[in-house]
């Protein structure tokens, strides 16, 4: 906030100049709580940058040791080899978790993604196998054009659009349910839809579910262990790439919807 009332109205032996001298020392105040949050806010996103890439290698470490502990061939107790087995899940989820937390902190710093034309067509067919092998009990389906769609971004980080939408339908609704995926040209725009038809998210948790962390409520999670970064990290990526991702939901009807930039 730069504006400033003049001086000339800021005379204190007139009524209008005390005014005006009050607006500046609260414009002044305000200028200085703003600047203070963003600077608190730099440090925050710079720390957990700078925390997340320092996991990284310790995290393989304690991988890399299970496993090979593990394949030594030496016998060991059943609830030995158990223990090894939780060690390299666990170390497994902290590096995904410590990966997502470094993908939004340089999405925070505004890091610009690469642009070029994505077959987002094939994106999909990849994204819908791989979870289709990773959710079999439930119904997978897609909609779209019999020519590649084209649309203008980074393809990993759009898979990873995906996917993300994907494993949340997977992880948050009951064996049998029906996940669908769309595509749709528009004129400047390409819209991608996940759509289910679960039991659906209330309007109070479709409120914050974009938000980091966030998991919604009981109806819709299951003992996932999921990191509650997968749907803030969708939004980041498509507000990256100049974007949009909404969400509308019933009982028995969900549905996300990714606008991109066409190619």
């Amino acid at each position: 906030i730069t504006e400033r009332i003049a001086a000339v109205d800021t005379d204190p032996r007139t009524e209008v100049g005390q005014v005006g001298a009050a607006m500046n020392a609260m414009l002044g105040h305000v200028d200085r709580s703003l600047t203070a949050r963003r600077k608190s806010e730099e440090k925050v996103r710079r720390f957990v940058a700078d925390a997340s890439h320092e996991l990284r290698t310790p995290l393989a470490s304690i991988r890399g040791y299970a496993e090979l502990t593990r394949r030594s061939g030496q016998k060991m107790p059943e609830q030995v080899r158990h223990s090894l087995d939780r060690i390299e899940s666990e170390a497994e989820r902290m590096t995904g978790l410590v990966e997502d937390l470094l993908l939004l902190a340089r999405l925070d710093e505004g890091r610009e993604l690469e642009q070029k034309p994505v077959d987002v067509s094939r994106i999909v067919v990849d994204a819908l196998s791989d979870a289709h092998a990773a959710g079999p009990d439930h119904e997978w389906r897609m909609t779209m054009p019999d020519e590649p769609v084209l649309v203008s971004g980074d393809a990993p980080r759009i898979h990873q659009v995906v996917a993300n939408l994907l494993a949340n339908a997977r992880v948050h609704t009951p064996p049998g349910t029906v996940v669908t995926v769309g595509i749709e040209p528009r004129d400047h725009t390409v819209s991608v839809t996940v759509t289910d038809n679960g039991p659906g998210i209330s309007a109070k948790d479709q409120a914050g579910l974009f938000e980091r962390f966030s998991r919604g409520d009981a109806s819709r999670a299951r003992a996932t262990g999921t990191t509650g970064l997968g749907l803030a990290i969708v939004r980041a990526v498509v507000t990256a790439h100049g974007g949009s991702v909404d969400v509308s939901s019933r009982k028995g009807k969900t549905v996300f919807t990714v606008s991109l930039p066409a190619s």
